[in-house]
């Protein structure tokens, strides 16, 4: 474990925990982090002949934050310089922290190789097997990624996974992840990743694992879940 600060220090030793800490430390426990670094580490660039890449450890540490929640990729960035517990939760400190590129970057790489989902399946059954994913229902909601509108691929063109939307009175360009969360332990069970301009509704089949008594959800989704 590497040396902490006295202002990390101080932090820690205050008297009042939040939930997002006491979440935290439970999924520092339960969450099988050899399983993961063991599915993405044959596809990690290891930074050879220029800058070194963050380790992996810390970058799917921040994956998991983006995911629980709900940060898109700027956000995260601003948050990790924010928020002292979120730094500890990753292991990084104020002097190396991952932009947004490298967030969205680290990202794609787990969508290129279908690491997103592999990664669900390991920690979805690590949980099951300890009776901490009860499946009883389910709640689908989505939530925009925001990324740069200059966004570009490889050929200089706009990623065709990246669309413009517009949400209420503001626009936004990058992707949408539609996501299925067991109702009483509030785990995430699906997630399914679209251009931002995809109806939220048309991905409601893809986020239910078969076994709800219940599903719920907000406005957007009404007609789709009456029986």
């Amino acid at each position: 474990m590497k040396q902490i600060t006295f202002a990390d220090a101080e932090y820690s030793n205050k008297r009042k925990q939040t939930r997002k800490e006491l979440f935290l430390k439970e999924m520092e426990q339960v969450v099988p982090w050899k399983g993961l670094t063991g599915l993405i580490e044959p596809y990690y660039p290891r930074g050879e002949g220029g800058r070194p890449s963050y380790p992996l450890m810390a970058m799917q540490r921040v994956h998991l934050l983006q995911n629980w929640f709900g940060y898109s990729d700027p956000a995260m960035e601003e948050a990790l310089y924010e928020t002292m517990i979120l730094r500890q939760f990753a292991d990084l400190d104020l002097n190396r922290i991952p932009d947004e590129t490298t967030i969205l970057n680290f990202r794609r790489l787990l969508e290129q190789h279908n690491l997103a989902a592999e990664i669900l399946v390991v920690i979805n059954g690590y949980l099951g097997d300890r009776g901490l994913s009860l499946r009883q229902g389910t709640i689908v909601d989505a939530t925009l990624i925001h990324a740069p509108s200059s966004t570009k691929n490889k050929d200089g063109k706009r990623d065709p996974a990246m669309h413009q939307t517009r949400k209420g009175n503001q626009y936004y360009f990058g992707m949408k992840a539609h996501i299925g969360v067991d109702e009483r332990p509030g785990l995430v069970h699906s997630v399914v990743g679209t251009p931002a301009n995809v109806a939220d509704v048309t991905q409601v089949d893809k986020l239910l694992h078969g076994e709800e008594s219940t599903v719920s959800a907000d406005a957007g989704y009404t007609g789709e879940l009456r029986p």
